[in-house]
């Protein structure tokens, strides 16, 4: 039986461990978000990791008790509080998308949704007690920070010193400072597995199409993917079962069906999945980018854990290819490749049309206009970069037709054939990398994290799991990154679940 979660113990809350408290009457959902306010109360005011509170949050909870009480059958988050991305469309809150020109306190205007988006409609229809929305970077650009956030920069809270990763930096913050449980995040180039990272959680970045990112600011429907942090594997995995599968408001998710294991996610996670696994190792096939030392130790010590749990590790599975000459960094950008971002113009078009009849803006044109104060577009803005992507001109000249983006199309389709010919020849079941190549950069240094996987495995469009490793000697949290073919997600949160049960960290 599942032990029970104590409320004297906040950082050690787990679904589990709640529903067997509220099973045993040792508190009630109320009792929960009480707790988890009391805690947002003392410390986000420092950390900044939401932006706007639910004034529901109570009325919310104390619905799931009274149901409970009434024997109603509950969904698998009844009571559990979560937090939301900023980005991602709920009723009775601006998206702000972290930007002073889309929000109305800050003096800008407000995109007012008039339906939630899929993935936070499915979060209300689990049970989940919201408790509000989390800080974000300018139009979610960056993975590393938010510090150029309309609400201020949000913390690390497990070194408030560093980078706290990006974009979902407030959802990751939320999650590390114990304010919530789980949290959804979002991706196009490395926003969740960034910031799981960087404060020892456990992000999962789905197959693009597993989860509908409908209602949700995007960068670029060919890579935006919505997916949970949490502080362990099975609550990442339960989260992840009640975001996935078919919207018909998200075309793309019909490629999900049959693929979502018949118990769930989190259903037949097993101590011993690393038993008998073939796993790639990180080395210049993949891409030529070199470890630093620390990084390295620290990479081969969970190479040691890992062979102790019985997986057979395969040295760089992609030398011989030439896998890492397709990677481009794109100009303008430190270390980014943004190709399949084209197609922003038709994507915000889309999110703005959906915003319904009232919304303050409802198109790309008005959305360019209302934001002209802040050109991201101009040459050394943020998105500057995008007019060096070979397709961007096209799109940018219509954009209520789709763009094609044959470039981006069959670097897909190289990626793909290259990953399936890789696992084929060496039998591998996954991929496991350190997540980053270096340690945590400062908050305020200019720098950005300088991941392992980002690009290749947006553009691909495969899932991969962030699970914490350890530490650096400076204390700053040390992850691992697991990554396998499309629709492997069953196989890497087990295998991630093997490796927690290890407790490296």
């Amino acid at each position: 039986m599942d032990k029970p979660a104590s409320l004297d113990d906040l950082p050690g809350l787990t679904v589990a461990g709640i529903h067997a408290a509220f099973d045993q009457s040792l508190f009630t959902a109320e009792d929960l978000t009480r707790a988890c306010l009391a805690r947002i109360k003392a410390v986000n005011g420092h950390l900044n990791a939401i932006i706007f509170a639910d004034p529901s949050a109570l009325d919310q909870a104390r619905d799931i008790d009274r149901r409970r009480a009434a024997g109603e059958v509950l969904g698998p988050l009844a009571g559990v509080p979560v937090v939301i991305k900023d980005s991602i469309d709920m009723v009775g809150f601006p998206t702000t998308a972290g930007w002073s020109l889309l929000y109305s306190g800050t003096g800008g205007i407000d995109l007012m949704p008039e339906r939630d988006a899929p993935v936070a409609a499915r979060m209300k229809a689990a049970g989940a007690v919201i408790l509000g929305k989390t800080n974000i970077p300018i139009l979610s650009w960056t993975g590393s920070h938010a510090n150029d956030s309309w609400a201020g920069p949000t913390l690390n809270a497990a070194m408030p010193d560093r980078l706290p990763g990006g974009s979902s930096a407030g959802t990751a913050t939320a999650v590390a400072a114990h304010l919530c449980v789980l949290g959804l995040a979002e991706e196009t180039g490395g926003s969740i597995q960034n910031p799981a990272a960087a404060q020892g959680l456990v992000g999962i970045k789905p197959t693009i199409g597993l989860v509908p990112n409908t209602g949700v600011v995007p960068l670029s429907s060919n890579r935006d993917v919505v997916g949970p942090i949490a502080r362990n594997v099975r609550d990442a995995a339960v989260c992840l079962d009640a975001i996935s599968g078919f919207s018909n408001e998200d075309p793309k998710t019909l490629a999900s069906v049959g693929q979502i294991p018949a118990g769930g996610f989190a259903a037949g996670l097993s101590p011993d999945a690393l038993r008998g696994k073939r796993l790639g190792l990180y080395g210049p096939g993949w891409r030529k980018d070199a470890l630093c030392d620390e990084t390295r130790a620290l990479y081969e010590q969970a190479q040691q854990q890992l062979r102790a749990a019985g997986a057979i590790l395969i040295e760089d599975p992609f030398a011989g290819t030439d896998f890492s000459t397709h990677r481009q960094i794109t100009p303008g950008t430190p270390h980014f490749d943004g190709r399949g971002l084209e197609s922003l113009p038709h994507d915000m078009t889309c999110y703005l049309r959906r915003l319904g009849p009232n919304a303050a803006i409802r198109n790309w044109h008005e959305f360019i206009k209302a934001t002209a104060a802040h050109d991201v577009l101009a040459k050394g803005a943020i998105l500057g970069y995008l007019h060096e992507l070979p397709d961007f001109a096209a799109a940018l000249s219509d954009p209520e037709t789709p763009p094609a983006l044959p470039t981006f199309a069959a670097l897909k389709a190289v990626y793909l054939r290259l990953i399936d010919q890789v696992f084929a020849n060496h039998a591998l079941d996954g991929l496991v990398y350190p997540q980053m190549q270096c340690e945590l950069p400062d908050l305020h240094s200019g720098l950005a994290i300088r991941e392992t996987t980002v690009g290749e495995l947006n553009i691909a469009g495969i899932p991969a799991v962030t699970i914490p490793a350890g530490c650096y000697a400076s204390g700053a949290p040390f992850g691992l990154i697991f990554l396998g073919r499309l629709w492997s997600e069953p196989a890497l949160l087990n295998m991630a679940y093997g490796y927690e049960q290890l407790a490296p960290g």
